[in-house]
């Protein structure tokens, strides 16, 4: 089992660094194990409500976790709000968007035909998101993937971008995400909530600690329920005594429960 000093060394370990945009946040780092490969690939979007403040680090145990485990790992860095970052719509999306098409050609050891996407929180929200692209109407932010992932796993996931007012009035995450309320800025909430784009045409996993006090479950309860109800093949798991924070720690149930499912995500075929 994982002891607090080799997570502690994990979160410094940055894995090789590829750009996929030119400015500074444009970049992903890549964890790999050693070896030819091929390797299946989870592409990792961290949380911290899309703003500044909080990077992709906060994700790097759970990068070197999956390296042991026989994964690579695509940490994915993108713009958010605030810090002089220009993050928000559209950017962070167009952020998102061009690092995961980035894969390809970015490592010959990587299995393109074996990739799941895997975000925390509002990482959750990205990788929801991302997973729904397919959908999204010629020249949306996003639209026209060049990868298409088999799986998308959203551990405490912002699911629905509208469901808690307070996150979309002026001074929310939401609204500062959005540049506005849904009646302000209705087509970007067309575009831009994971709740909007059910179902998905991929299989998903959500974990979701039900006491979660950052993020309520209820969220993901939602979401799964209006999945289901589209025909959408998903799966909702609550372990009983996870924190928000648990998800990102290699060492927790609720991290059990995603390592537990991800070799038989990655293998799913597209609905």
């Amino acid at each position: 089992m994982l002891g607090l000093p080799r997570i502690a060394a994990d979160a410094l370990r940055g894995g090789a660094k590829h750009r996929y945009a030119g400015h500074r946040w444009g970049f992903c780092e890549l964890h790999v194990p050693r070896g030819a490969g091929p390797y299946p690939v989870a592409v990792v979007l961290h949380g911290g409500s899309w703003r500044a403040g909080y990077d992709r680090r906060v994700m790097r145990p759970v990068c070197r976790d999956l390296v042991r485990r026989g994964w690579a790992a695509w940490n994915v860095e993108y713009r958010r709000v605030g810090g002089g970052q220009g993050g928000g719509w559209p950017a962070t999306f167009e952020d998102v968007a061009s690092a995961i098409d980035a894969l390809a050609g970015a490592d010959p050891r990587l299995d393109l035909g074996r990739v799941v996407l895997l975000g925390h929180s509002a990482g959750g929200h990205l990788a929801l998101w991302a997973a729904g692209r397919p959908q999204l109407p010629a020249g949306a932010p996003g639209a026209a993937p060049a990868l298409l992932p088999r799986a998308v796993v959203a551990q405490a996931p912002v699911a629905d971008l509208e469901r808690t007012r307070a996150l979309v009035e002026p001074g929310g995450v939401v609204n500062a995400l959005l540049g506005g309320t849904p009646e302000e800025q209705p087509a970007r909430y067309a575009l831009a909530n994971p709740a909007r784009q059910v179902p998905l045409g991929i299989p998903a996993l959500l974990v979701h600690g039900p006491h979660d006090r950052t993020v309520s479950v209820g969220q993901s309860r939602d979401y799964a329920r209006a999945a289901r109800e589209a025909g959408a093949v998903i799966e909702l798991v609550e372990p009983a005594d996870a924190t928000h924070r648990d998800h990102v720690d290699p060492r927790s149930i609720a991290w059990a429960v995603v390592t537990a499912r991800l070799d038989d995500l990655a293998a799913e075929p597209t609905i």
